[in-house]
């Protein structure tokens, strides 16, 4: 059932800056369903931004603790991990089917999306986070690998299977989710990540592609995606091309 948002509803994203991250599938939802958020970390330093920021919210934000960010406040309701806060924002503004049965196949798609991103995650960094890509390297190369000749074929087979069950024109049928918008953002750091690896497998998925071109289409997305709030792919976040990762 949808939940109405109220006129004072105030979202507060924390998430940390200069990367687009996990924190980006949050800023597509948001994007898309035309609500204001205040994106906290990228605001200036002396306005209370920057990595600071999110420790402060990390450490004393009420409710449950964050294990780790994004995080998204709304009055004193805060809520963490990114498919959870995907799943919370599209039911309240309709990017979420109205049933029981259709909601959890939602978030099913959208923990599917997350086991994708820890995945490409972990090609770049395969021992450790606490380490630099740089010391290990050679267990990061067997590590993609295996993700671009096993792994990558397999998540994207997935979501082209789930479109040929739903017919389209979106994953679960004739109306645009939560899960979609993410989908779109996974597609597009592995094309940054992986060019050649992401050409080589999607040219089996059709349907995929169109999938992506659909929801960059739509009007709000393709105007936050063509605007300075967007921001790039970097080697800093999850999604790092690194080309020893990725040869011909």
């Amino acid at each position: 059932m949808h939940t109405p948002s109220s006129a004072a509803d105030h979202y507060e994203l924390y998430y940390w800056p200069g990367i687009p991250g996990r924190g980006e599938f949050v800023r597509l939802v948001c994007e898309d369903a035309g609500v204001p958020y205040l994106d906290v970390a990228r605001r200036p330093v002396e306005d209370g931004g920057g990595e600071q920021a999110v420790v402060r919210a990390l450490e004393s934000l009420p409710g449950l603790p964050a294990f780790a960010p994004p995080i998204l406040r709304v009055g004193e309701l805060v809520i963490a991990q990114t498919a959870n806060i995907c799943r919370f924002l599209g039911e309240r503004h309709d990017l979420a089917p109205g049933t029981d049965g259709g909601r959890a196949e939602a978030m099913q798609l959208q923990l599917t999306v997350t086991d994708l991103v820890a995945e490409v995650h972990d090609t770049h960094h395969p021992i450790a986070v606490s380490q630099y890509y740089e010391d290990q390297k050679p267990a990061a190369k067997l590590r993609a690998a295996a993700f671009r000749d096993e792994r990558l074929p397999k998540f994207l087979g997935y979501f082209e299977r789930v479109l040929q069950r739903s017919g389209g024109p979106w994953l679960l049928g004739d109306a645009c989710c939560h899960a979609d918008l993410s989908v779109l953002q996974a597609l597009l750091g592995l094309a940054y990540a992986f060019p050649r690896a992401f050409a080589r497998a999607s040219a089996a998925t059709p349907k995929l592609l169109g999938l992506r071109d659909r929801v960059a289409a739509r009007p709000r997305i393709a105007a936050y995606l063509a605007s300075p709030r967007r921001q790039a792919f970097n080697e800093y976040g999850i999604f790092r091309h690194y080309p020893e990762l990725d040869p011909a």
